[in-house]
């Protein structure tokens, strides 16, 4: 993807409409450093701005990033160029989203770990207490670990994915089934 052909024709569609760098900024409600920012090719404008763009000027977000009008034998071909290009560039993929949100999900939980992990202790603490059969400790306390971090993981993946896959996953109540069929 080239960013300075995409500037370079960003300019062009802005100067084609008779405004000023400000003007546009105003228009789509960022500041004309940032439009210069685009038009310079030192960024590519954010998904949400490539579709206010595309509906300002007429144009398919396909175009934009193509950085010229497409005829319609060339439209197909510069689409499946432009996704790869977009998903090789992305500075936040998959991977990263889910390392990101699984390290938020641990932060936010963390009580939850300490409370289980002492609940689960003092239960092992009693059963010991009361004479019951270290081997039998040792199960229950064994069970109970592997129980817990099923659970919390299966709440934590649950919550990484609604918030990779914006809750699609969640809207029909069973885990997607009814999307899936």
């Amino acid at each position: 993807m080239d960013l300075s052909k995409i500037g370079r024709f960003l300019a062009e569609l802005r100067r084609g409409r008779g405004l000023t760098q400000a003007e546009l900024g105003e228009k789509l409600g960022v500041t004309n450093k940032t439009v210069s920012r685009w038009e310079t090719g030192n960024y590519l404008p954010p998904v949400e701005m490539l579709e206010a763009l595309s509906r300002f000027y007429g144009l398919t977000i396909n175009e934009l990033l193509s950085g010229r009008t497409l005829d319609a034998g060339e439209y197909r071909e510069a689409a499946e160029s432009n996704i790869v290009k977009t998903l090789q560039t992305s500075a936040f993929g998959l991977k990263d989203r889910r390392i990101f949100f699984k390290k938020k999900w641990r932060r936010e939980h963390i009580s939850t770990f300490v409370i289980c992990t002492v609940a689960w202790v003092a239960l092992l603490v009693s059963l010991w207490l009361r004479g019951v059969e270290v081997s039998l400790c040792a199960t229950v306390g064994g069970l109970l670990a592997v129980l817990y971090h099923a659970v919390l993981h299966n709440r934590m993946e649950a919550y990484v994915e609604s918030r990779i896959f914006g809750g699609r996953w969640d809207e029909y109540g069973d885990g997607g089934a009814s999307e899936r069929d």
